[in-house]
């Protein structure tokens, strides 16, 4: 009404204690939120530490260590809880979505080719072998990142990429599949026919997931109540249903329907790892380059639990397969290898085969939050936003320009060329690595003969290149419907 005084504005600091606490604490906040709002006023600071105290206690990583692991956890975090809820938000996030200053983003690099999402948005670049972009048959390569259409209520939030397939999740649970079908692997319940455009798995219609993981030949899927699904090949058990019969639909894991579901599933070229909330590795498939880690190159038929890690009372919350090594994260920041040990893929400053999980030294005074195996090459995220990176520097795929007379990092290795930058996020291909800081900057390095780092002029990359990533010319391509 005319004449009313407008209310007054009130500062932060005004408001009673308890209800900044219940603003602080209420779960939508990331620990950089909490350190600015603690920036603003000097006051908040110890309101802010026990929001963040409040927060880290609801998350299933924190919640399933004792109170020694917590003490050393946050000792490790240099006594504050707003960098362990940093460290828990990223670990949360390294194979999802993660939160940059230019939108959600997440990087998926496959054998020659990359996928990337944007804001829920899809795009691809590289060789489209087998329809593996996404982009019809009538395309070959992609030189630029260029954009694949959903339906138009359709938000892409997670992807997988591996050789010669690819898996997309939506906001509301769907699952999508493209590329070589020769395995049954897109799990659309037939075999043979190539999937050129990304088609909904109708077998899950109605069950909702959070999570895709690829393989060789085959696909894992993880809903968002803990279960698994796996189709494709199963030559070596890597399905996980106590059997080698391929599966051309997504199957139900059945020893996964226990009381801990499980929270993460990664896929190697023949194997298969599922983590569950209470810090349990399974994994099952094969075993050639002992990289399950029970000690023996035995198959797994079915999800075996890593005893190693049981018997150490350590708990995983990530796990990464490469193609002949693993690499795992626990739920203190330390990092674990096991496999091949071929050009120091391990860690270890040797090449020796590990046949069961052992920690890296090197890394011990790091916080991990991200973990990326794959050809012979591995990469670490730091809670500081560093890389590091050891083993095989073939084409470049390591970052690091100065090469000399050897073509193998021993032990972990700082990537100095992005430390000017905050890495939120990583993913290695073949041969070719792609990275995404938290600015929502994009980096590519090695071989980038079929245009998958997204450059069309250069062949390759010896250190971390930026990704030109324009939205606003980036052409709409059209999507298949549902197979049935």
């Amino acid at each position: 009404m005319a004449g009313e005084k407008s209310p007054r504005a009130f500062s932060m600091e005004e408001l009673p204690g308890h209800l900044i606490g219940e603003v602080l604490s209420s779960g939508r906040l990331a620990a950089g939120d909490l350190a600015r709002l603690e920036g603003t006023c000097r006051a908040l600071r110890p309101l802010a530490e026990q929001a963040a105290s409040r927060l880290c206690a609801a998350r299933m990583a924190c919640s399933v260590i004792g109170p020694a692991a917590r003490g050393e956890l946050l000792a490790r975090c240099g006594g504050s809880w707003k960098k362990v809820l940093r460290f828990l938000q990223s670990v949360e996030q390294s194979f999802d979505t993660v939160h940059t200053s230019s939108g959600n983003m997440q990087v998926a690099t496959g054998r020659y080719h990359t996928l990337l999402v944007h804001d829920s948005s899809v795009y691809s670049c590289g060789s489209s072998l087998c329809g593996v972009l996404g982009h019809g048959p009538d395309t070959t390569q992609c030189v630029a990142f260029s954009r694949v259409s959903f339906p138009s209520l359709a938000r892409v939030v997670n992807i997988s990429a591996f050789h010669n397939h690819a898996a997309f999740v939506t906001e509301s649970g769907e699952v999508f599949t493209c590329g070589d079908n020769s395995s049954a692997c897109c799990g659309h319940g037939d075999v043979g026919r190539t999937i050129f455009r990304p088609t909904q798995i109708l077998a899950l219609k109605g069950i909702s997931c959070k999570q895709v993981a690829t393989g060789l030949s085959f696909t894992v899927i993880l809903t968002r109540n803990g279960l698994v699904y796996t189709c494709g090949s199963n030559t070596h058990g890597q399905l996980g249903h106590g059997d080698t019969t391929d599966r051309a639909a997504p199957k139900i894991v059945e020893l996964f329907k226990g009381p801990s579901p499980v929270v993460q599933v990664a896929a190697g070229a023949s194997y298969t790892f599922a983590v569950t909330d209470d810090g349990t590795v399974y994994s099952f498939g094969s075993c050639t380059n002992f990289c399950l880690g029970h000690g023996d190159q035995h198959n797994e038929l079915l999800p075996r639990a890593i005893q190693s890690f049981q018997r150490r009372n350590i708990l995983i919350v990530r796990v990464s397969a490469g193609d002949e090594h693993a690499v795992a994260l626990d739920a203190l920041g330390y990092v674990y290898t096991w496999g091949r040990g071929y050009c120091g893929a391990l860690g270890h400053g040797d090449e020796n085969d590990k046949t069961s999980p052992e920690l890296i030294v090197g890394l011990k005074g790091q916080v991990a939050v991200q973990v990326c195996a794959r050809k012979r090459k591995t990469f670490v995220l730091t809670d500081e936003g560093s890389v590091f990176a050891f083993g095989w520097m073939g084409f470049g795929s390591l970052g690091f320009p100065d090469r000399g007379s050897s073509d193998k990092v021993m032990q972990p290795r700082v990537l100095d060329s992005l430390s000017s930058h905050y890495v939120s996020q990583i993913s290695t291909g073949l041969y070719h690595t792609v990275a995404v800081t938290n600015k929502g900057i994009v980096f590519g390095f090695g071989d980038n003969e079929r245009a998958q780092l997204g450059q069309e002029f250069i062949r390759g990359c010896l250190k971390p290149t930026e990704i030109m990533f324009d939205k606003s010319s980036i052409e709409d391509i059209a999507i298949a419907a549902p197979s049935g």
